[in-house]
């Protein structure tokens, strides 16, 4: 008998290292013999991908708050339709850098559209689809700021926004945890990957088989 897919998300702002810590808890996961499939926000799927590209390469001056609200929306309604449900059904694991609770904290926190406006889409597009466990990864503002420099290569279009609205997105983040708490387990994400995964580690223990 198969053992029950489960689904994680990797929250956090810009330089959190959401990406390195998805892929150690992949690699973790799979030496415990697990079937995981590593994906991402906005994208995962042709179709999303597509619009990843339109999202953070946009045309001419950019998209309003509510076309690019729209677009988050239908990737990901695409992406959960095509690529996670299926493999939740196989019985494997899902890891996602980025779901909903990042359109939540960046075009309805910093974006100013508002929870509902977003959690409205979500509902449609996405039948409201939650993950087991969401990671948000947090740590100082000029900490994050240098590991992002680090990484070098041009800022996206979301990426190269204010300082001041990245911590409007953070605050966002934090008021969206502090509200569920059984939903997210915040996590330092400043110190070495392997300390950090080590963290993650701790707080799934519930969900590992």
């Amino acid at each position: 008998m198969s053992l029950p897919g489960r689904f994680i998300a990797f929250e956090g702002g810009e330089g959190a290292g959401k990406s390195t810590q998805a892929r150690l808890l992949a690699e973790a996961l799979r030496a415990r013999g697990l079937t995981v499939v590593v994906t991402r926000e906005p994208g995962g799927t042709p179709g999303a991908e597509a619009i990843r590209a339109l999202l953070l390469l946009p045309p001419g001056e950019g998209w309003p708050p509510q076309a690019e609200a729209l677009l988050f929306a239908a990737a990901r309604a695409d992406h959960v339709a095509h690529l996670i449900r299926p493999a939740l059904a196989r019985g494997d694991w899902v890891i996602c850098d980025r779901f909903v609770d990042s359109s939540r904290a960046y075009q309805g926190g910093a974006g100013a559209l508002g929870d509902d406006a977003i959690t409205a889409l979500h509902a449609f597009g996405s039948d409201g689809m939650r993950p087991d466990r969401v990671i948000l990864l947090e740590g100082d503002e000029s900490a994050l700021s240098a590991r992002l420099a680090a990484r070098g290569g041009a800022a996206d279009a979301i990426e190269g926004r204010p300082a001041e609205y990245h911590r409007a997105v953070a605050q966002a983040f934090r008021t969206l945890a502090e509200a569920d708490p059984q939903a997210f387990a915040r996590i330092d994400a400043i110190g070495a990957p392997e300390d950090v995964h080590a963290r993650i580690i701790a707080v799934l223990e519930d969900l590992l088989p």
